[in-house]
């Protein structure tokens, strides 16, 4: 098949999507009401509250999810065939990442933004909430850790996005201010900031950055210990100082790459060399249930809801825009893992460079795709990704240097922004936590900040190389898409408790469930094979705490709903 074809029938099918099930979600399960006072506008306190235009929100909230799960995954779920994977993106995202996304973000602002952790009191059980913190505080701790050693990593590849990717912050203050201090139109302010991100880009790619090894440390973790510093500035300023003009940013630059990778398409439209299916790949986990775990952005994730119930819920400023701002990012997102999917089906079959050696077609792609092992490294698949986009993008006319460089200055850009917003959300399920346990001394924004940084950071540094959070990694895919399924089951039980048809929501948590379950039991009979204790512990530990909750919320759901009890804070809904 043809990329162009591909792109062009997916992207008819999203905007279909969009305009058909996601507004007779609005509509008629939500039931969104323009007039409804939301937290951002009720605790406006000009840090974590702030009413927030739309489409500055959205650039936000995009950026926040899109990160690198949305090309790492599909990345390297291609290798069971390009089919497979394109159907997850496809129908994952708009059954059952979108509908997760935005209603998450709906039922956190009709509880004044409480996350969606806290919203588990109410909801379900005050014996859940707890640990449900627990389980996000968990997954938020590898996040930081391991995308602060990403960060580092991709500096030390593509020492070109250092400038660009740095020079961004002080044209984002520059962009907040004339926007929230100065009443600037933001629209022309954009673009100017766009221009100049641009020029840091042509920049790097001449002029590339190198950090030296220095006071004993490494070059990663020199970056490392930078970047744990930045998290902990950034997430303790006001969202209007940087997170949010810095999002917007990275929306517009976002929008660009994805233009210029579609252009890409269009006219090179280079033919799918990638195996339509290939379900016994040479050292690769069974196709069933890993292919729901290893693309989790791009089709569902649960770190998804953290950022819906952690940030967005705070600065959504009328609860229309929910829709826009929940359910169109995340199939924005499934454009990006199809265009990743184009880049590395077609794109590399371009050409593949390897040692002065160059392969095309079908023979480009099975010697990058020989094996499991050989393309499940984080090179391996963001070198895919990056020179399947660079080949396309060289049709038209763009160096290939430059091509890479934006490639790199995006990557580093969306793993920056989920570092932020990790570290943000992290503060606040500090702060929730600790006020619970009558720690509130620990709760302030300051103090728990630093725990959620300190704590990343020990985990990164006990192995001496800034590595240790890779220890846990194995367990995240699991992790991060039970958290999605127990989040659908938050939003399940939530409708329930309207008088709402469950089949919405109750068919993908069904299929979560069971996917991620069975994900689990799967690893947790190779840990136990292989003698690993410290994973086969904290992976049941997991699995148990996944069957209680479940439990819990059988018997909520089985309880007469006549009168249905209001969710932990909750103002009031129809």
């Amino acid at each position: 098949m043809n990329t162009l074809v591909m792109c062009v029938v997916v992207f008819v099918l999203y905007l279909l999507a969009y305009h058909t099930y996601g507004k007779f979600l609005a509509k008629k399960i939500f039931n969104l009401d323009p007039n409804r006072t939301v937290p951002a506008v009720e605790f406006n306190d000009g840090v974590d509250y702030v009413p927030t235009k739309k489409e500055v929100l959205f650039g936000h909230h995009y950026t926040s999810i899109a990160g690198l799960g949305p090309i790492v995954g599909p990345a390297i779920a291609i290798i069971w065939g390009w089919v497979p994977a394109l159907l997850w993106v496809v129908f994952g995202s708009i059954f059952a990442g979108a509908l997760h996304d935005f209603g998450s973000l709906v039922v956190s602002i009709r509880n004044k933004g409480q996350s969606i952790g806290e919203l588990a009191t109410g909801l379900i059980s005050p014996r859940v909430r707890t640990l449900f913190l627990l389980i996000i505080f968990f997954e938020l701790w590898i996040v930081i850790a391991i995308f602060a050693l990403i960060i580092a990593i991709l500096f030390a590849w593509y020492p070109q996005s250092v400038f660009p990717v740095w020079f961004e912050i002080p044209i984002a203050v520059w962009l907040g201010y004339m926007v929230y201090k100065k009443g600037k139109s933001v629209t022309g302010l954009a673009i100017v900031a766009i221009i100049l991100m641009y020029i840091t880009i042509i920049i790097g790619a001449y002029w590339p950055l190198k950090m030296p090894a220095m006071f004993g440390l490494s070059p990663i973790m020199v970056w490392m210990v930078i970047l744990f510093v930045y998290a902990f500035i950034a997430s303790t300023l006001p969202v209007t100082t940087l997170l949010q003009p810095r999002d917007y940013i990275n929306a517009h630059e976002l929008i660009i790459m994805l233009g210029l990778m579609f252009l890409g398409v269009i006219v090179a439209h280079p033919t799918i060399v990638a195996p339509a299916f290939n379900l016994h790949a040479k050292g690769a986990p069974p196709v069933w249930p890993f292919l729901f775990v290893v693309i989790a952005c791009g089709a569902i994730s649960g770190f998804h809801s953290l950022v819906s119930s952690g940030t967005s819920s705070k600065q959504l400023a009328n609860e229309k825009d929910a829709q826009f701002v929940g359910y169109g990012s995340m199939l924005m997102e499934g454009t990006l893992s199809t265009l990743v999917i184009a880049a590395v089906a077609g794109g590399l079959g371009m050409a593949l460079v390897i040692k002065g050696q160059t392969f095309t077609g079908v023979e480009a792609f099975t010697h990058h795709y020989a094996s499991w092992a050989a393309a499940a490294g984080l090179k391996s698949k963001l070198s895919a990704v990056i020179y399947g986009a660079a080949n396309m993008m060289e049709a038209y006319g763009i160096p290939k240097a430059i091509a890479i460089t934006i490639m790199g200055v995006f990557m580093v850009s969306f793993a920056s922004t989920t570092l932020d917003t990790a570290t943000r959300v992290q503060r606040y399920i500090v702060s929730e936590l600790t006020t619970d346990w009558n720690l509130d001394f620990l709760s302030g924004r300051y103090v728990a900040t630093f725990i959620a940084v300190a704590s990343a950071m020990v985990l990164a540094f006990y192995s001496g190389d800034g590595k240790g959070a890779l220890k846990l990694w194995p367990l995240f895919g699991t992790v991060n898409q039970l958290l999605a399924a127990l989040s659908l089951l938050v939003i399940t039980v939530y409708l329930a408790r309207k008088g709402k048809s469950l089949i919405y929501s109750g068919i993908p948590l069904v299929f979560m469930l069971f996917m991620t379950g069975w994900a689990m039991i799967l690893n947790l009979k190779k840990f136990y094979m292989k003698g690993n204790w410290f994973l086969f512990i904290i992976g049941l530990i997991v699995f148990l705490l996944e069957i209680w909750m479940v439990i819990e919320s059988i018997l909520v759901l089985g309880k007469p709903t006549q009168e249905a009890p209001k969710a932990a804070g909750e103002t009031s809904a129809p």
